[in-house]
């Protein structure tokens, strides 16, 4: 295999995801999406937020696989992955907050951090040479 289609340090260092700082900001993520559905209302324990706390934990699980697969092309695809569930999060708190479980205040905080998360997933995939266009990231 040449050192085009390995990811680098992949099959050098065993928990190479630890190190990358969006597995960490991700990590951080999934704790504050915890400690905010813990405030939903019983009734949707088993619902939004189960709901919500899987796609969130989604999130850095599928950036950690990805970090451990042998290609970029494998890496990149795991990163796409994650970026669908940032996708359902970001949903699933736009339903909380206009069902009411959600203030302002925590709204604006986890878009700054699912922004961020996406910024740095971006910039990861460009390192990688499998960004895609502007044209379908933007699209409404």
């Amino acid at each position: 295999m040449n050192s085009e289609t390995q990811t680098a340090g992949c099959s050098r260092g065993v928990r190479l995801h630890r190190r990358l700082v969006l597995w960490q900001k991700s990590v951080s993520l999934v704790e504050a999406v915890y400690r905010l559905t813990a405030g939903f209302p019983a009734s949707e324990r088993y619902g939004l937020a189960a709901q919500l706390r899987r796609a969130a934990v989604s999130i850095p699980s599928n950036i950690a696989e990805g970090a451990a697969r042998q290609t970029k092309r494998e890496f990149a695809q795991f990163l796409f992955i994650a970026r669908g569930s940032m996708s359902e999060v970001d949903t699933q708190m736009e339903i909380a907050r206009r069902l009411g479980f959600l203030g302002a205040g925590d709204m604006q905080q986890l878009d700054r951090d699912l922004e961020e998360l996406m910024k740095l997933l971006h910039g990861v995939l460009r390192s990688l040479g499998r960004s895609r266009t502007a044209s379908n990231d933007s699209r409404a």
